[in-house]
């Protein structure tokens, strides 16, 4: 049976990497509208202040369940992947099973190490699972590891959105339940490790949130281009290449705040290390 994580795999793979990076920033389209008629700066400076403190608010209720939609476009390929789990809100680790290119993946994220198991696969040492180290395999990319898998750390995108950078789009129902959406413009410059994610993502990253009457997250929404490297083998050949795009299309939404989250690794017999075997040409794994 041929591997399970190749093409599919690589862009789910990718995809959970930078997710992770861009977990507090991005949108699903257009740009902010600061200077539309008749919104006063008092109302802008509302709408920042409490954009500012969303992710903490939402931080404080610990966990929630998680729902989300993942669409990776590169080099004419397209793998979605819908997913439904849980989430500690405060370290980041989450289980999910996740549903990809029609197959059923069971996902963990545990002290940012990526776990996944495809019923009925098997890697090449024979185990179920396979695991990889999203901090690596963002350096190994050129991403940085600021924000990988951690929304604890999310507070840094709040910081860097100024009063400019934010408008209240209305009242809308996520789940049944009232929600203010608000347009964000985040400054990559200003976050951590921002000249390198400014050099992926480009000098600012337009994002949506759906506030509750609480302040907390209940939907966000990103749509984005990021720059990858210049494969390997073009690098090492000498080959003139421009870098690729990765388009991801994500949107999280949070329900059921404050449940009862108890996320674990899989037992280290039963799992394989494929971080240095991820593909960085759009080819199989290496090793």
């Amino acid at each position: 049976m041929r591997n399970a994580w190749t093409k599919s795999g690589a862009l789910m793979v990718a995809t959970a990497a930078l997710g992770g990076v861009l977990a507090g920033c991005g949108s699903d389209d257009g740009s902010d509208t600061p200077g539309k008629a008749g919104r006063s700066g008092a109302a802008r400076e509302q709408g920042t202040a409490a954009v500012r403190a969303a992710y903490d608010r939402t931080a404080q209720a610990d966990t929630a369940k998680l729902t989300v939609r993942v669409r990776a476009t590169a080099d004419g390929q397209t793998a979605v992947s819908d997913g439904r789990g849980v989430v500690d809100l405060k370290d980041g680790d989450s289980a999910l099973t996740v549903t990809a290119q029609g197959r059923p993946v069971e996902q963990r994220v545990v002290d940012q190490i990526l776990y996944q198991k495809v019923p009925g696969a098997r890697t090449p040492a024979g185990k179920p699972w396979v695991r990889v180290d999203l901090k690596r395999l963002a350096s190994q990319q050129g991403l940085g590891t600021q924000g990988i898998g951690d929304p604890a750390r999310s507070a840094a995108f709040a910081r860097a959105v100024t009063d400019r950078g934010v408008s209240k789009a209305g009242r809308e129902t996520v789940g049944g339940v009232a929600t203010t959406r608000y347009r964000v413009n985040v400054d990559v410059g200003a976050l951590p490790d921002g000249a390198n994610l400014r050099r992926q993502l480009g000098p600012a990253v337009p994002m949506q949130l759906w506030l509750d009457d609480d302040g907390r997250i209940r939907r966000q929404q990103i749509e984005t281009a990021v720059k990858t490297p210049i494969p390997a083998s073009a690098a090492a050949s000498g080959q003139s290449a421009a870098p690729q795009q990765l388009r991801i299309d994500t949107i999280l939404e949070y329900s059921d705040f404050g449940m009862d989250v108890d996320v674990e690794a899989p037992p280290t017999a039963q799992v394989t290390d494929l971080t240095d075997r991820t593909p960085q040409d759009g080819g199989t794994p290496r090793g």
